[in-house]
């Protein structure tokens, strides 16, 4: 097992802060929603966010497997670098990101890995934390209540130009989550509030989440340029012949 950074422990604190436990519940809520739907045999996560199952048991696959850097708070199937992960390609039905590209400095790497392990109209679901809205404003806010570590912010609008890149149809963005960034449990936290902050102000959101598909294609996408704006690619690649030997195990 490896051993959990104190940064990880940090975050998986301010998960149990009155803040963070509101976030995880409006959280599981949305990923419920995005799951409702969605079958197969195995589903993914990528990086710890909370408890291991806080997400996966609203998963409707056979499998379900969660792969992270450390083991902070959680029992990992895999442990393992999450932009070389030891899984083989087009295996995945389903990949949730649940705020890990805003804790990492390899996003791109993290998202090739994505379009590479899921499956032809294979699903993906992203949590990611707004650099706008209430919270981003926190600099502002003496003693703003943040997750602690977050440096990486992608805005949705950058994430769905990047998914485009690597071929992938996006099927919406819901924004939640329209509280101040307070140590205290404050503000407006019911679910009438969260439905009128969706249709009335969702520029204030403090998250989002973003869905796609990867697109069904037997070739092995040209590698993209990152740019804010795609631009258009000629040629193909030829077809990957990379295997993971390492056996994929379900949770319990």
């Amino acid at each position: 097992m490896a051993e959990i950074t104190h940064d990880a422990a940090a975050v998986q604190n301010w998960l149990q802060t009155p803040l963070g436990s509101a976030l995880m519940r409006q959280e599981a809520r949305v990923v419920e929603q995005a799951f409702d739907g969605l079958f197969g045999e195995r589903c993914l996560q990528m990086g710890l966010w909370g408890d291991s199952r806080a997400f996966l048991r609203h998963a409707r696959t056979q499998r379900t497997s969660l792969i992270a850097e450390n083991g902070a708070a959680g029992k990992p199937s895999v442990l393992g670098e999450l932009h070389r992960l030891p899984i083989a390609s087009d295996s995945i039905d389903i990949v949730l990101l649940p705020h890990t590209l805003d804790y990492s400095d390899r996003p791109h790497a993290i998202l090739r890995e994505v379009q590479r392990v899921l499956r032809s109209d294979g699903h993906l679901v992203v949590l990611g934390l707004r650099p706008g809205g209430l919270w981003g404003l926190r600099r502002l806010i003496p003693g703003a209540g943040l997750p602690p570590g977050a440096d990486h912010l992608i805005s949705d609008r950058r994430l769905r130009d990047w998914l485009e890149l690597l071929d992938m149809h996006i099927h919406g963005v819901t924004r939640y989550f329209f509280r101040w960034p307070l140590p205290g449990d404050r503000g407006g936290g019911s679910r009438r509030w969260e439905q009128r902050g969706q249709r009335w102000w969702p520029e204030l959101s403090a998250c989002y989440m973003l869905t796609a598909q990867k697109r069904f294609s037997t070739l092995t996408p040209v590698r993209p340029v990152w740019r804010t704006k795609a631009k258009v690619v000629t040629g193909v690649a030829s077809p990957s012949t990379r295997v993971s030997r390492i056996r994929f195990e379900p949770n319990h």
